[in-house]
C-alpha cells in the first residue's frame, strides 16, 4: 500500500461575495477531486484546538499525526532545523520576515503594507539578511537566511534562568495577521527585538536592492518582522510512530523542518516557490519517484492557496486549486494507476479571503482508496459543504491520520 497526503495549504474558505456567494473550492473547476469524491470518504477534521493558534506549524503537525499539545514548541525551531541551524536547548529562535512598511517618520506609526515584501526572491533576500546580520547580528543574536521572505533570528541562550521563554518575547504577532494595520499595537514588548526591527528600517530603506526594486515597480523589503518564537523540541520519527518510510515535499522551510525532525526524506524541488508560480510538475514527479522507489508515504505540501488568500487574491486562490487538480492530482492518479494507493486530500487550516489570515475552524478532507471505493457517497464533488453534510467528523488531526493509515 502506498499513501499520499496532498496538503492544500489554506484551501478551505467562507463564501465570497466576488464569487457569487461561493467558496473557492465550490468555484474551482477541479474534475479530478470531484471524480474521487464520488468514490471517497469525505468529512471534517479539527486540526487546531480552540486553545491554540491556527498556524501552519500547529496544523501541519496535527495532520501529519503529531499531537501539537505534546510536540509543538514554536514555529521557528522547525524552520531553523530546515535551514541547518544547530539550536541548543537554551536558545530561542524567531521567524524573521522581510516585510514592506509604509514610510511615516516614526517606526511605530508605520503600516504593514506587505508581509512578504512583494514575494521577494531568495537571491535578493539573502543579500539583505546578510546586511542585517553584519550590522545587527551581534552576540547573543544571529540572523540566518532562508527562502524568499522567510528567515530566522537565533537568540543564543535566550531562555530565562527558569528555562522558560521570557514573557516579553511570547505571543508575537505574525505579520500576515496585520496587513494594512498600523504596527504600533503589535511591536514586541522585548526592547531587544523591537529595537532591532526599528534599526532594520534605517538599514534597508536605502539599500541598493530596494532602490532598484522601487525603480522596477516592486515593493521594497524595508524592514524585518520578528515572530514565531520557540525552542527546539525532539519529535519521534515518522517511521517509529507509524511504521512507514516517509518523504516530505514542500517549498517552505517550516514543512522541511518538520520533515527533518521526524526523520523523513526531505526532497528539494528546483523551482518550488510556495506560490502560484511554483513547479507543480516537479513536486508531483518527486512524489511519484519517492513512492515508486520504495517509500510508503509522501506528504506533498502545496502552499499556493494559502499565499493567495493572505494577499486577498480571489481569482488566484481559485486558480491555485485548479492547478493542483490539473498538474498534481491528475498525473499522480495516472502514474500510480497500477499500484494500490490511498490519498488524503485536505487543507491544514482555513484561510478565508475576507480575513486574509488563518482560522481554526474544521477543514474538509477526502480519503480515496483505489482498491476499496465507497459506493454510498452521493455528494458528487468535494467542498466544505459536502464534507460537512457527510456527517463524518474527526476531533483531531492524529485521529484522522490513524484512520487514513488503518
Amino acid at each position: 500500500m502506498k499513501y499520499l497526503v496532498l496538503l492544500c495549504d489554506g484551501m478551505s474558505d467562507e463564501p465570497v461575495f466576488a464569487l457569487g456567494g461561493k467558496t473557492p473550492m465550490e468555484t474551482a473547476h477541479k474534475p479530478n477531486m470531484d471524480k474521487l469524491a464520488k468514490m471517497a470518504v469525505q468529512g471534517l477534521v479539527k486540526t487546531v484546538a480552540d486553545n491554540m493558534k491556527p498556524g501552519s506549524d500547529v496544523a501541519n503537525l496535527s495532520v501529519l499525526g503529531y499531537e501539537p499539545e505534546k510536540y509543538y514548541s514554536g514555529r521557528s525551531p522547525l524552520e531553523a532545523g530546515s535551514i541547518g541551524i544547530d539550536m541548543k536547548p537554551t536558545d530561542i529562535s524567531f521567524r524573521c520576515n522581510l516585510v514592506t512598511l509604509s514610510d511615516e517618520p516614526e517606526y511605530a506609526d508605520k503600516t504593514m503594507l506587505d508581509y512578504c515584501a512583494g514575494d521577494i526572491h531568495t537571491d535578493e533576500a539573502k543579500v539583505l539578511i546578510e546586511h542585517i546580520n553584519k550590522h545587527l547580528g551581534k552576540p547573543p543574536f544571529s540572523f540566518y537566511s532562508g527562502v524568499c521572505y522567510r528567515h530566522c533570528l537565533l537568540w543564543n541562550d535566550g531562555l530565562s534562568p527558569t528555562g522558560d521563554i521570557p514573557d516579553k518575547t511570547k505571543d508575537l504577532t505574525p505579520p500576515h495577521d496585520i496587513t494594512d494595520k498600523r504596527i504600533i499595537s503589535y511591536l514586541p514588548a522585548a526592547t531587544e527585538l523591537a529595537d532591532m526591527m526599528r534599526a532594520s528600517y534605517a538599514l534597508l530603506k536605502e539599500h541598493p536592492i530596494n532602490i532598484k526594486r522601487i525603480k522596477n515597480g516592486k515593493k521594497p523589503a524595508n524592514s524585518i518582522w520578528l515572530w514565531g518564537e520557540g525552542v527546539r523540541k525532539e519529535l519521534p520519527s515518522f517511521k517509529e510512530k507509524y511504521g512507514l518510510n516517509g518523504t516530505m515535499i514542500s517549498a517552505v522551510d517550516l514543512l522541511k523542518g518538520i520533515g527533518k525532525f521526524t526523520c523523513m526524506n526531505v526532497v528539494e524541488v528546483e523551482g518550488a516557490t510556495g506560490y502560484i508560480d511554483t513547479n507543480f510538475d516537479g513536486k508531483v514527479q518527486a512524489a511519484i519517484n519517492a513512492l515508486k522507489s520504495g517509500d510508503d508515504f509522501v506528504y506533498l505540501h502545496i502552499e499556493a492557496p494559502d499565499e493567495c488568500a493572505h494577499r486577498g487574491e480571489v481569482e488566484n486562490k481559485v486558480k491555485s486549486i485548479e492547478l493542483i487538480d490539473e498538474l498534481v492530482l491528475a498525473p499522480f492518479l495516472k502514474a500510480l494507476n497500477d499500484e494500490h494507493f490511498k490519498i488524503l486530500i485536505c487543507p491544514d487550516h482555513p484561510t478565508p479571503l475576507e480575513l486574509r489570515t488563518h482560522t481554526n475552524e474544521p477543514v474538509p478532507f477526502l480519503i480515496y482508496d483505489n482498491k476499496k471505493q465507497s459506493t454510498d457517497n452521493s455528494q458528487g464533488c468535494f467542498t466544505e459543504t459536502t464534507a460537512k453534510n457527510s456527517g463524518v467528523y474527526f476531533e483531531t488531526g492524529p485521529a484522522l491520520m490513524r484512520y487514513f493509515l488503518a
